[in-house]
């Protein structure tokens, strides 16, 4: 059995320029990099340089001509929505995202790691099959579960959000399909304003949507009692061969752009609930990947100690 953890990352996810003054900033991931390589776990990880998502890859999970239409708004420099600013790297880099947490996949999947880490930006989960918003681009965790099942033959897969914000990309992506379940626990009311409970999936997927929203104020005991009680429940009854993990901090007590007081303990907690229940039911396979997190000290800590988890 492999025994270490992936962790992907790449310099160039530096370039993406959001401006001065934007939460999502390259400094998020300079600290967090610089946090783990302070820790214990740095020389335990298994290092992996990304290689960028393919167009075809993208529209596993997009629209006909989106990418063309994110290519050349980044081109010219023009923003998607009035938060989600690009440069003209912006579209490059966020190929070589999606694409990392596909290396990520890639290596768990063929059991060259146990599980993976894959610190990215720009993140994914707002970003609809046809509509940027929300400081996404393209939706990485999405195109990676389609990746998984059109390419290595995956039958179901998990995707457990616990960014403050509502995935509402992910779901409007998944929302018909039986074959992904998808989670989602974020503080309401917030941006995007989605995800409430009665969201639950369309037609032969009606079940298969699960959405917890959180009233400002909830905290690490809040949080572990929803995933012990409603979560792990639902993962076994759905019974996933594979669990990707939309990693958001920014429901950290810290975070500038939320209300909920998670802890860097109780998110290491979150995760050893999401490994041993992978254990169980999916043969152990777990990607996760860097969403939100705004404020540095609590997006570094919490990366520490969400890796830390996945190290063992």
């Amino acid at each position: 059995m492999p025994q270490k953890t992936a962790f992907i990352y790449h310099p160039d996810y530096l370039n993406h320029d959001t401006g001065p003054e934007h939460p999502e900033r390259p400094d998020r991931l300079r600290v967090c990099l610089a946090a783990l390589q302070q820790s214990d776990v740095w020389e335990q990880l298994h290092h992996i340089d990304p290689t960028p998502a393919s167009i075809e890859q993208i529209a596993y999970a997009h629209k006909p001509g989106y990418s063309d239409h994110i290519r050349q708004s980044c081109e010219a420099e023009i923003p998607l929505t009035y938060d989600t600013i690009v440069g003209h790297e912006s579209y490059d880099i966020a190929l070589l995202s999606t694409g990392g947490v596909l290396c990520a996949a890639e290596a768990v999947v063929t059991k060259k790691v146990k599980n993976a880490f894959a610190l990215v930006r720009p993140p994914g989960h707002h970003a609809t099959p046809g509509q940027s918003m929300g400081f996404c681009l393209f939706n990485n965790i999405a195109v990676t579960a389609r990746y998984l099942q059109r390419e290595h033959g995956v039958g179901k897969v998990a995707i457990v959000d616990w960014d403050v914000h509502h995935g509402n990309g992910t779901q409007d992506i998944f929302y018909e399909d039986a074959s992904v379940f998808f989670f989602s626990i974020h503080q309401s009311p917030l941006y995007p304003g989605t995800g409430s409970r009665y969201e639950q999936g369309s037609g032969k997927a009606r079940g298969t949507t699960l959405n917890v929203p959180m009233p400002p104020g909830s905290g690490d005991s809040e949080y572990i009692a929803v995933f012990e009680d409603v979560l792990i429940p639902a993962l076994h009854g759905f019974s996933p061969e594979f669990i990707l993990i939309s990693a958001g901090f920014d429901a950290h007590y810290l975070d500038p752009l939320a209300h909920i007081d998670i802890t860097a303990e109780g998110f290491a907690k979150l995760t050893d609930l999401v490994l041993n229940v992978a254990e169980e039911i999916a043969s152990g396979n777990v990607v996760s990947a860097l969403e939100g997190g705004y404020s540095l000290k609590g997006v570094s800590e919490s990366v520490v100690a969400h890796v830390e988890r996945l190290v063992g």
